[in-house]
This record gives structure tokens, C-alpha cells and sequence, in this order.
């Protein structure tokens, strides 16, 4: 594994195999110790790079064949960290369901706060970013006493009831809840928002979120949203109507229909 260093940016090359994961793991804890990101930050987002460099280990090259991946990471502005894992091969896209596959790409949303993934027939590029918000001795946010997200299984698919306000500052802790019910986005998922309070703002952002997850998936994502009401309205004057699906009266057994697959992973 050869590293690079200058100042605020770090690059390491290596070959595409499980041994390399442990010295990776451990060179970029010190790089992010030396920014003096915080210990669970940096826990969050090694979590999210070592799902992100297995993936491409185990799933982007055929067996037998050899491949590297790369991994460059950049301390911008504001206590941004920005870290991008790309190699040359094609992953392969878990079928949707609900199982234990396609794991990875739920962790990795649940660890930073942005995951954008871009794959083409010369390889596939993941680039994480965990923002600078998180102050010393401070934890991310669960849901409080205002908002309460309710999930149940269904045949193939997951309903997702979010109730009370999501104003601004609840919206990651609710993102988190829907994607996680979701596997990642590797599920269709309605989204039931008729008894969501008068704050919405959250809630744009978490749905805006959970539909790219699902776009990169192949799958959908239906919001259950009565017209006129908060939830109809924040979505449609935000623009996130024209990514989720909304529908007023959906029945309980109403399942999202599936995207055709964008790629492979």
C-alpha cells in the first residue's frame, strides 16, 4: 500500500484484497486523529470506508483476477471530510427483498451524511462525506418525544409511519430510521406521512435522501400524503414530488413497483 500525504489530503493505492483492509483502517484513523476529527466521527467514518473498500474487494473484480482500489480523502472547509473509494470493476446489485445483502451500502448511509455512488462499465466510485457539525462530546440525534417513526414488514416491501413534527434538526435522525427500515434502500418502502405534524423541513431533506438510496438501488419510494396537507405541500413546493411518488390513499397492501436495475454492484 503506497500513502500520500500533503497537508489536509491523503491517497493510498493498493491491490483488492481482505488483508489490506486492517493496515487501511488504521492508517486512516491516524491521518483523521492528526485533523483532530473526534473519536466517534472518525468511528462513523471508518465504518463507512471499510464497507465501501470491501465492496469493491469482494464484488468488483471476477474471482482470480486481479484489481485495485483506490482511496482519496480531502479535510475541506468547515470540517468536511470528503473521502472517495473507486476501482475498476462493476458491482453487482443485490435482488430486493428483504435479507441481510446489500448491507453494506445501509451502513455506510447510516454512518456519514452524504453517500453518492457512481458506477459505469469502467468502474464504480463511492464518495462519502461526514460534514463538520458535530461539536466535542456531542452525539448524533434520535428521534425525541415529537416525532415517532413506526415500521412494519410487509410482503416484499416496508411501510414506514412518521408521525409529529420533523422539523430541521430531527430530519437526520428520521433519514436514518427510513433508510434503515429499508435496508439501505435495497427495499421498496412506502412512506406514510397523514399524521405528520405542521413541521416539515426534516422530513424534505430525510425523503430526498431515502429516494436517491432507492434510485441507486433500482428500487421506489411512495409518500402517502393527503393533498393540502403539510407534508403534500413541503414536498411538492421542494421539488422532492418529482422523486418520490405521491399518492393520497394508499392501501395497506399497496407495493411500490420496482425500478428497472441502473446498474450493477
Amino acid at each position: 500500500m503506497t500513502d500520500q500525504l500533503a497537508d489536509r489530503h491523503w491517497r493510498a493505492e493498493f491491490p483488492a484484497e481482505p488483508a489490506r483492509l486492517s493496515a487501511l483502517r488504521q492508517r486512516v484513523d491516524r491521518w483523521l486523529t492528526g485533523l483532530g476529527v473526534e473519536q466517534d466521527d472518525r468511528y462513523d467514518l471508518l465504518m463507512a470506508v471499510n464497507e465501501a473498500v470491501s465492496n469493491s474487494i469482494e464484488h468488483a473484480y471476477p474471482p482470480g483476477s486481479p484489481g485495485s482500489v483506490r482511496v482519496e480523502a480531502t479535510a475541506e472547509p468547515g470540517g468536511r471530510v470528503r473521502v472517495v473509494v473507486a476501482d475498476d470493476g462493476r458491482w453487482r446489485v443485490p435482488p430486493p427483498g428483504l435479507s441481510s445483502r446489500g448491507r453494506g451500502l445501509l451502513l455506510m448511509r447510516e454512518s456519514v451524511d452524504e453517500v453518492l455512488l457512481d458506477r459505469s462499465p469502467g468502474g464504480t466510485t463511492v464518495v462519502l462525506v461526514l460534514s463538520g457539525r458535530h461539536a466535542p462530546g456531542t452525539t448524533r440525534l434520535a428521534v425525541s418525544a415529537h416525532q415517532e417513526v413506526v415500521v412494519r414488514e410487509r410482503a416484499g416491501w416496508v411501510e414506514v409511519v412518521v408521525r409529529g413534527d420533523v422539523p430541521v434538526r430531527a430530519g437526520p435522525a428520521v433519514r436514518r430510521a427510513i433508510l434503515t427500515a429499508a435496508r439501505g434502500g435495497a427495499v421498496p418502502v412506502v412512506v406514510d406521512l397523514r399524521e405528520l405534524g405542521d413541521r416539515a423541513d426534516g422530513l424534505v431533506r430525510s425523503l430526498r435522501a431515502v429516494a436517491s438510496a432507492a434510485a441507486d438501488a433500482g428500487t421506489r419510494v411512495v409518500g402517502r400524503a393527503p393533498e393540502g396537507g403539510p407534508a403534500h405541500r413541503a414536498l411538492v413546493a421542494s421539488g422532492v414530488d418529482q422523486v418520490v411518488d405521491l399518492v393520497e390513499h394508499a392501501s395497506p397492501g399497496h407495493r411500490p413497483a420496482p425500478r428497472p436495475p441502473t446498474g450493477e454492484r
